[in-house]
């Protein structure tokens, strides 16, 4: 059974991270959502378990369903349901742990805005195979319409962001904000114990008669897939909510319950890019709302010109591809925004120019202490399976407040400002900030006479790019060389 929820838009009571005021959304004609069914108004679901459905498969190994149990059974559970292996299986062990669960689909604006890329809408394949997993186990199916929070919340944040030269994490975002934010906000009165997802996280709650004590993030037991990176900045009102049936099972066990649940999507590839972007590129998006606005490449410790670039926002620090230069490998080491200048090295890696200090701003802490001041934490400054040793500071501005300095035992060139630093005591992630600065002296120089060069009003007389570079790319990608016999 599928139900169209299209009333459902909570206002955010408060912002979760601090920002300016949402952009105008783009213009657009509006396009008729394909309702299946009714779309009344959505109650939640009844207290008792589902009956067994045919073929619905009994799992025995009992840490399968460990972290799906929640100690006691059965829940009203909402599960968020995108059509992918992974939030498939985890509703299949809610299930076969007892609970009542009820299954939604949050549609979000992006897959209609680029509808046109595709000679089928992209979200359709998705909303059949979650609606086919449904149907096995006789759960309802619900899509919740969350566009106008998606744009006001995510979409113009990471704009801004890209304005100002900063390179923001969209999945973040996302979690907070709409998936265990206004959804949550959403279905706050309707009576559902837990949100889950198909997360590789894991969430200890409290026992009943400790109840006051806070819900602690805890690694997935697969260390490649864990994503308490994305889920570090949620706060604990948000984390106490929340189930993630996968925290503690591996992905390959998840493949295999697909396979013995005869799940109809079990050989879908996992999704990859920015939350909800789907299929689109980055530098599509990104030319999408931002436009393009030419600027000048120079060399960081010369200051030559070397050849034109689409406008800042399309480069991030450490970055290689798409600088199309001679005599490299180049790479994107600083970027002037008031002027739209990129400048490049060829020496990014070199010994003299690594970095290991940052401060982290707009703190998030699941418990309200936080680490204690010069404490050694390990911390991720990206999802990653790797994590840095590092020792942490507490300071206090006045332009940002609290914030946290950081130094890491071991240099890494992918700092940029406006990404997610997480931090975490032994298993527990306890909380994450966003990445202020790198400001130590080890930072990269960038000469004076690049800077000057930068600075200059009429850029015409630059004259032509020391480097040739091949400009085509500004409007059509560069054909491939003939091959030779």
């Amino acid at each position: 059974m599928l139900r169209v929820v299209s009333a459902l838009r909570p206002l955010l009571r408060s912002p979760l991270l601090p920002g300016p005021k949402p952009l105008p959304r783009p213009r657009r004609l509006p396009r008729s959502f394909r309702a299946l069914s009714s779309s009344a108004p959505l109650a939640a679901s009844p207290p008792s378990a589902p009956a067994p459905a045919p073929g619905v498969v009994q799992i025995s190994e009992e840490h399968l369903v460990r972290c799906a149990a929640a100690g006691r059974a059965p829940l009203r559970v909402a599960v968020l349901l995108s059509g992918g292996v992974d939030s498939s299986v985890a509703l299949r062990l809610l299930h076969a742990a007892g609970h009542s669960c009820t299954a939604f689909y949050l549609k979000i604006w992006f897959q209609e805005d680029f509808r046109n890329f595709w000679s089928e809408c992209p979200w359709d394949d998705d909303l059949k195979y979650a609606q086919a997993v449904c149907d096995k186990i006789d759960v309802p199916l619900e899509v919740v319409h969350l566009s106008d929070e998606y744009w006001n919340h995510v979409v113009s944040h990471m704009i801004n962001e890209y304005r100002n030269g900063r390179t923001p994490n969209p999945d973040v975002l996302c979690n907070t904000r709409i998936k265990f934010g206004a959804f949550l906000e959403a279905i706050e009165n309707l009576g559902f114990d837990y949100i889950a997802s198909g997360h590789y996280a894991h969430v200890v709650h409290p026992p009943v008669e400790n109840a006051e004590e806070p819900s602690v993030l805890q690694l997935s037991k697969d260390e490649i897939k864990d994503q308490t990176y994305f889920l570090s900045h949620l706060s604990q009102a948000q984390l106490r909510r929340l189930l993630f049936p996968l925290g503690c099972i591996t992905k390959d066990e998840v493949r295999s319950l697909a396979v013995q649940m005869d799940l109809p999507n079990q050989a879908r590839k996992d999704s990859q890019g920015i939350c909800f972007l789907g299929k689109v590129k980055f530098s599509e998006f990104v030319q999408r709302h931002i436009g393009e606005m030419e600027g000048i490449l120079l060399e960081a410790e010369t200051g030559d010109y070397l050849g034109m670039h689409r406008g800042f926002w399309f480069y991030t620090i450490g970055q290689r591809q798409g600088l199309r230069l001679s005599g490299g490998p180049w790479y994107v080491v600083e970027k002037d925004v008031q002027n739209n200048v990129v400048f490049v090295s060829r020496n990014y890696y070199s010994l003299d120019k690594r970095r290991r200090t940052f401060r982290v701003g707009s703190l998030n802490w699941f418990s309200d202490s936080g680490p204690a001041d010069n404490e050694r934490l390990k911390c991720k400054v990206r999802h990653s399976p790797d994590f840095h040793d590092c020792t942490v500071t507490k300071e206090q501005t006045e332009e940002n407040g609290d914030v946290l300095a950081v130094r890491l035992s071991e240099d890494d060139q992918g700092l940029a400002a406006g990404q997610f630093a997480a931090f975490y005591r032994d298993s527990a992630c306890l909380g994450s900030g966003i990445i202020l600065d790198s400001w130590d002296e080890m930072s990269f120089p960038v000469c004076a006479k690049a800077l000057e060069t930068g600075r200059m009003e009429d850029k015409s007389k630059l004259g032509k790019p020391v480097r040739i570079m091949n400009l085509e790319h500004l409007v059509k990608p560069e054909p491939e060389p003939a091959k030779v016999a």
